[in-house]
């Protein structure tokens, strides 16, 4: 399961749950209202009339209102979660003026390298965190017969030394997702 899109696994299974149950009570009313199904229209619905104990009232309130936070949780899981960014200063002199740099002009040109790379058809990423603890979370979108090794050893050996060197860190954390395109005419290098 991806790290940046946690919710989609679950939302998938609600998603068919959903789906299965819509299909079925489909089927149900299709079958009944084609006769196929022996269902008298003067038939209760329920047998008898009689209201249920209390307790039953209340168990069925309980699980309608836990029914409902687990709903509004689901909710709050869907907005999507990018790492959020920050403005890195880097120099502030009353005198002089501040210096500021901003996570997405600093990945810019990273970006920009790391899109060139054989196979990548795509490169995002997002410099989150304070300067001296700071985590770069990098998306490459490549071709389905990438060479993701290839394409890991270069982003070690060339692609972040140099981002660590323009951003002068001696320590830079990565967090680094595949994904796989399936665009035809990706482009190659």
């Amino acid at each position: 399961m991806s790290g940046l899109n946690r919710p989609a696994g679950l939302n998938r299974v609600v998603l068919a749950v959903v789906g299965a149950a819509l299909v079925a009570g489909g089927g149900l009313a299709a079958t009944a209202s084609l006769g196929r199904l022996s269902v008298d229209p003067a038939t209760p619905l329920a047998p008898g009339v009689d209201l249920p104990p209390t307790w039953v009232l209340y168990v069925i309130a309980a699980g309608a209102v836990v029914l409902g936070l687990l709903c509004l949780r689901w909710l709050a899981a869907q907005p999507a979660r990018k790492p959020r960014t920050r403005t890195w200063r880097l120099a502030d002199d009353p005198e002089h003026g501040r210096t500021e740099l901003a996570a997405r002009i600093a990945t810019a040109p990273f970006t920009a390298d790391v899109g060139t790379y054989p196979g990548v058809h795509k490169a995002h990423a997002d410099l989150t965190g304070p300067r001296h603890t700071p985590t770069l979370a990098v998306i490459i979108t490549t071709e389905q017969g990438a060479d993701l090794t290839d394409i890991r050893d270069r982003l070690d050996t060339h692609g972040l030394p140099r981002l660590r060197n323009a951003l002068d860190l001696t320590s830079l954390r990565v967090t680094l997702e595949f994904r796989f395109t399936t665009k035809a005419g990706a482009r190659t290098a």
